[in-house]
């Protein structure tokens, strides 16, 4: 077994799912074409390997070696394996190209940045954005011709399938990132407060400035905790209501989850922890309804879903949410029950049981599952039917 990753420039969700799927398998190697020291826990550092292009790191900063990154990864010298699990978020299924052993592809996404312009916008002035658009079409066929010599593909997410099957013409498992619903859990004795909280990195996809102009709006307390290159904008949009508390440590966070009216998440992810470590601590969510929220968040039950809307409608959208919100309309303890299905010993399980057939071979045959929450039992019995549209992280 070996495991490779992108970069270990800065310790983010991708690099907490490496974390944990390298104690899954404690004898791994980890491999990567650029690594910075100190961003893995120290338990792991000394399993982590790059190549020389981590010298020509600038701080946490790679964008530099973009063009490099992709013949880098395809060029990576791997240790003899029986499998290779790759943690991919832009070029880590190009390992494919080169791995005598089979491949499993975590997919945190495909490139999002390669694929919709729109997540191009704003990085780094005109200049930088012609660049990267140039350099996105020129890497697309690569970038679908690594895709197909991936043995199995893994998506985070029922989204990220989606675009799985749309940009790369493959199916995709679905098992959900491991959630640390052991620490974020739910105190009875903490009552809930009047106001809602926005928590995570202050960053543009996520949207913020949508939660606390809409909060604004509705003439309802928010309370953002985080910090990031929005931060100025967001700040210069908020009402009187809302409260910045900057970054928070994770007993911070989590004494916010207890109290808080609900989490808000308006923007689009992947998958996103965050409001799963919200329920866990038994706070409903108000979410976009696109995304990995149409995974984690049971509408009705855990929270409610904002159906996206055009841009002139969108901040009354969910002001209108704001307003008509009742927290007590939800059961905290159904909320917790539905977060511990995104648990670490669930998403242990599932990957530990999907490798260990992909060593054990034949290659799993592309064809969707009959149910899209039967992943778990299909890789317990060793069904010849393969990871179509599954969710193994709610099964």
């Amino acid at each position: 077994m070996t495991l490779v990753h992108e970069r270990f420039t800065e310790f983010a969700g991708s690099e907490a799912v490496v974390a944990h799927l390298a104690r899954l398998w404690p004898d791994a190697p980890l491999r990567a074409p650029v690594a910075r020291a100190g961003v893995v826990p120290a338990d792991l550092e000394a399993r982590v390997s790059s190549t020389a292009l981590s010298r020509l790191l600038r701080g946490s900063s790679y964008a530099h070696l973009l063009p490099l990154l992709p013949v880098a990864m395809r060029r990576l010298r791997l240790p003899e394996s029986d499998v290779v699990v790759a943690s991919h978020h832009a070029f880590a299924t190009q390992v494919a190209a080169s791995s005598a052993a089979p491949v499993v592809a975590y997919v945190h996404s495909p490139a999002r940045w390669v694929w919709e312009p729109a997540m191009r916008a704003g990085e780094g002035g005109r200049a930088a954005a012609a660049g990267l658009a140039a350099f996105s079409a020129a890497f697309k066929p690569f970038d679908v011709a690594a895709a197909q010599q991936v043995h199995t593909l893994v998506a985070n997410s029922s989204c990220v399938a989606e675009r799985i099957r749309r940009w790369w013409g493959r199916d995709a498992l679905v098992v959900a990132p491991p959630v640390d619903t052991g620490f974020y859990t739910s105190d009875p004795s903490v009552p809930r407060e009047d106001f809602y909280l926005l928590a995570g990195r202050v960053v543009p996809y996520k949207r913020p400035d949508l939660a606390v102009r809409a909060a604004a709006r509705a003439g309802v307390k928010l309370v953002v905790a985080g910090e990031g290159r929005a931060l100025d904008q967001v700040r210069a949009l908020a009402g009187p209501g809302t409260t910045f508390v900057g970054r928070v440590d994770d007993d911070g966070l989590r004494d916010l989850f207890r109290r808080c009216r609900a989490l808000l998440a308006p923007g689009v992810e992947d998958f996103g922890i965050v409001p799963v470590e919200a329920q866990a601590c038994g706070a409903p969510v108000v979410g976009v309804g696109a995304g990995g929220n149409l995974d984690t968040v049971l509408p009705g039950r855990t929270g409610h879903l904002v159906p996206q809307v055009g841009a002139d409608e969108e901040v009354e959208a969910w002001a209108e949410a704001l307003r008509r919100f009742d927290a007590r309309a939800y059961d905290p303890a159904a909320v917790r029950e539905h977060a511990a299905t995104f648990s670490q010993p669930r998403f242990t399980a599932s990957m530990a049981s999907l490798v260990r057939r992909v060593a054990e071979g034949p290659s799993l045959p592309r064809q969707a599952l009959a149910s899209p929450f039967d992943v778990d039992r299909d890789l317990e019995r060793g069904t010849d039917r393969d990871a179509g549209a599954a969710t193994a992280g709610q099964a």
